[in-house]
């Protein structure tokens, strides 16, 4: 980006701020020592009195008489200074009595022209102050006092760190077409020469942390024009009328550089669809968005000035936004498959050094749904773990802590389980493992602990053999098994009335996934292909629902069909459980040795009874008993008969 016009002004503002404020309080210092401050006279200060005393006793050798001041020397040659009183006729005579030479001080004419300087001097300093202020607003950028109406665009340079597109991983769609748009920039005569008009605007649309601000980045990288770049909260202020301020500024200045491309990130925060909301339709917001309307595409053209906006909720903004002519293009930034994951990999380990047994392949497969930021704090964490446990290269165990870091939480070794929790807490975890591994559609398991992480006490983490774009009606009914495993568990091993609160994030787990396979995927037998809940403002799942208008015999018919779907679940755990109960015990018991398992040491015991593992010697894993044991009856879990416990 060697082309980017710099700034016209370049030196340091906070330099020029401590000079000017430095001249001011100098010249403020002037001002009073010339008409404020006191006239220093040498000599000893002397009251009038003792100066009439010192004249009588014969002390004085002469005196010099002024309008407002008496100074003089006495025999010993020390000189004095004394204030006159009003009114004393005779001092002269005083004087003549004891002999002392005497003589008048002509008062001290100044200029007048020193005079003015002296009177006009506050008044200079005043329109100085007021010139300077007036001078700041007219250079822009918001920066000035009073700047309200100014554009807070930033010109980005070289010398805030230069991305390229090869910077860029795992988005290969979204790249080729903003690669295009710095293509039709740097030679727009290849795609006009064919009818083609440069693009008004491109829209990235995707989750947080994706890389739509990454890609920008990237623009400003390849493209050898000026790129700025704002967010969209810079425009709103409490101040009617300053955000459409802000975007006429802002569009004066991308004229004076035209070509240029100007970034606005979370552009949702002030394009949202007019109307909406609390406000009227005048409010401060609206009329931002309205400027901004006008100004990408109204009656004055704007050639050469490209905007590209990022948000990961395009389903709030207005649809005159939208519209070909402005955003001309949405371009999708998804979160990376496999592919694209361990591009990005790649990309954050060339700033690592990497012990030879790290594979980016192997860690891409166990990071499903990793976003690229995700991806980059894993390759940051797996760093700083070798660090902590000094190490000059970042080995294969660093990244596999680190994802377990990332993905259930760090470990909470110092918090301290009484032997009865610890064993609650391996037979629920026990329970969700059993019933994954007897569940043919269940994702296989990755790892199960006891050790409490995060906000758990322990944790059961699958992961998926491939990248899932949609979900089966089987896997959601075998997620709904795994869900119950913990609680189902906890019933037969302790009992009805022992059960613990431990499977709080399990069932509210299963009620939303059974509640939007009733209300939004229509797999409701009796209720149909019908969608009874809509999705609230959010994006790709994030955000609240909303119950569509329906009769009071279809909402108590949706919550039935809820019930049903968690309690079918609860049942299949149930008898899956029942029927393995020996592998539940098993299981339970390699946990509260080993305190982690991973998906092969799960598969191994359960085959063979034991685990081999080099640390410890290999040996068939004992089943203690333990008190309190029962099997429940199969029937009713909710509302029905409690199981009875021994």
């Amino acid at each position: 980006m060697s082309e980017n016009r710099e700034p016209e002004n370049n030196g340091n503002p906070w330099m020029k701020s401590l000079l000017m404020w430095g001249g001011i309080f100098l010249a403020l210092l002037v001002v009073v020592s010339i008409v404020g401050g006191p006239r220093e006279t040498a000599g000893t200060q002397l009251k009038y009195s003792d100066f009439r005393s010192k004249v009588a006793e014969g002390s004085v050798e002469e005196v010099q008489i002024g309008p407002d001041r008496i100074t003089g020397r006495l025999k010993n040659d020390e000189t004095f200074v004394t204030l006159p009183v009003a009114g004393d006729t005779n001092l002269t005579e005083l004087l003549e009595q004891n002999n002392v030479r005497f003589s008048g001080i002509a008062p001290q004419q100044q200029s007048m022209l020193f005079m003015i300087l002296i009177q006009s001097l506050p008044f200079l300093l005043i329109l100085g102050v007021a010139f300077f202020a007036l001078r700041q607003v007219q250079k822009g950028g918001g920066s000035g006092a009073m700047g309200f109406g100014k554009s807070k665009a930033k010109l980005l340079t070289e010398k805030q760190g230069r991305v390229t597109f090869d910077d860029v991983a795992g988005i290969d769609e979204a790249r080729e077409e903003l690669e295009e748009i710095v293509e039709f920039l740097r030679d727009p005569q290849r795609f006009s020469k064919l009818g083609g008009q440069i693009p008004k605007g491109a829209l990235l649309v995707g989750s947080p942390g994706t890389g739509k601000t990454l890609l920008a980045r990237a623009i400003a990288g390849e493209a050898r024009v000026p790129f700025f770049t704002i967010s969209g909260s810079d425009f709103v202020e409490m101040f009617v009328g300053v955000g459409a301020s802000r975007v006429r500024d802002m569009f004066e200045q991308a004229k004076k550089n035209a070509p240029c491309i100007v970034f606005i990130d979370e552009i949702d925060a002030v394009g949202r669809h007019r109307g909406h909301g609390l406000g009227n339709s005048n409010d401060e917001r609206e009329q931002t968005l309205n400027q901004l309307l006008v100004e990408m595409d109204g009656f004055e053209a704007n050639e050469g000035i490209i905007i590209i906006a990022a948000t990961n909720r395009p389903d709030v903004l207005d649809p005159a936004l939208l519209r070909p002519g402005r955003f001309d293009r949405q371009v999708v930034v998804p979160v990376p498959d496999i592919e694209g994951r361990e591009k990005i990999l790649a990309v954050h380990m060339k700033k690592v050094p990497l012990a030879p047994d790290v594979n980016p392949r192997t860690i891409a497969r166990g990071t499903p749904g990793f976003s690229g930021a995700d991806l980059a704090n894993l390759v940051n964490e797996a760093a700083l773990l070798a660090a902590r446990r000094s190490k000059r290269l970042v080995a294969m165990q660093e990244f596999e802590d680190a994802k377990d870091k990332v993905m259930m939480g760090a470990e909470r070794r110092s918090m301290v389980m009484t032997e009865d929790e610890k064993k609650m807490t391996a037979y629920h975890e026990a329970g969700h493992a059993i019933v994954a591994v007897h569940e043919p559609a269940s994702d296989p398991i990755h790892k199960a602990t006891i050790i409490p992480r995060g906000r758990a006490l322990g944790m059961v983490m699958r992961l998926p053999e491939r990248d899932s774009y949609s979900y089966h009606r089987d896997k959601m009914h075998a997620n709904l098994a795994v869900s119950m495993g913990g609680r189902v568990a906890e019933e037969i091993i302790f009992g009805h009335d022992k059960v613990s609160s431990g499977a709080s994030g399990d069932i509210q787990y299963a009620t939303g996934l059974a509640r939007n396979m009733v209300t939004k995927w229509g797999m409701s037998e009796k209720l149909g292909p019908l969608q009874y809940e809509d999705q609230q403002e959010g994006y790709l799942g994030m955000g609240g629902s909303q119950r569509l208008m329906t009769s009071g015999d279809t909402s108590k018919l949706i919550d039935a069909e809820i019930r049903a779907l968690v309690e079918g679940g609860y049942q299949r755990a149930s008898d899956l459980l029942t029927e393995h109960q020996d592998q539940l015990h098993l299981l339970a018991q390699a946990l509260l040795e080993y305190e982690t398992l991973t998906g092969d040491d799960i598969k191994q015991l359960l085959e063979d009874g034991r685990i081999d593992r080099p640390e410890r010697p290999s040996g068939p894993i004992k089943i203690q008993p333990v008190h309190g044991s029962a099997i429940p009856k199969a029937g009713k879990r909710f509302g029905g008969e409690a199981p009875q416990g021994a």
